[in-house]
């Protein structure tokens, strides 16, 4: 059973994602070029029998999701979205470069499924707070600059058991 297996190996489950999230959207990873969901870019990571697969649609307001699979069974997913605050639009590429900035300098010991609670770079300031553990959590991270909010995504996801 696929969900058991990975019920009692959380722990490798939060080291895969972690490695896929820091060889993807934060790492720079290059975009599939023939996405499964038309109009979505794509970014996938394979290590043995683990996939991984970033999909989202849009630029200053995007949607996405996550998505693990073990033996090509989906096995964990987070689904994302949000994007700048109205008004902001202009300064979106520096608040995603920063944004990435803010995931790679996450824990690799303790899950996020974004960044750290918080980081600070002169004028910049990530804030993520998350209930939950990987098996099942919801989060909310913001961006400010300058200390007026720029940026803000909600996060969901957890475990996927079937049947």
């Amino acid at each position: 059973n696929t969900t058991l297996k990975i019920m009692n190996n959380k722990d490798e489950l939060r080291k895969f994602v972690y490695k896929a999230g820091m060889a993807t959207y934060a790492g720079g990873g290059k975009e599939e070029e023939s996405p499964e969901r038309l109009g979505f870019k794509e970014l996938v990571y394979t290590e043995g029998d683990w996939n991984y697969r970033d999909s989202y649609t849009g630029f200053t307001r995007s949607r996405g999701m996550e998505v693990v699979r073990y033996q090509g069974n989906p096995v964990w997913s987070t689904s994302y979205g949000g994007g700048m605050i109205k008004g902001k639009e202009d300064s979106a590429k520096q608040t995603f470069s920063f944004l990435k900035k803010t995931m790679l300098a996450k824990d690799q010991n303790t899950f996020s499924a974004r960044g750290p609670l918080n980081l600070t770079d002169g004028d910049w300031e990530y804030k993520y707070v998350q209930d939950g553990d990987i098996e099942e959590f919801n989060g909310y991270e913001e961006i400010h600059y300058r200390g007026e909010q720029v940026f803000f995504h909600r996060i969901i996801g957890g475990i996927i058991k079937g049947k």
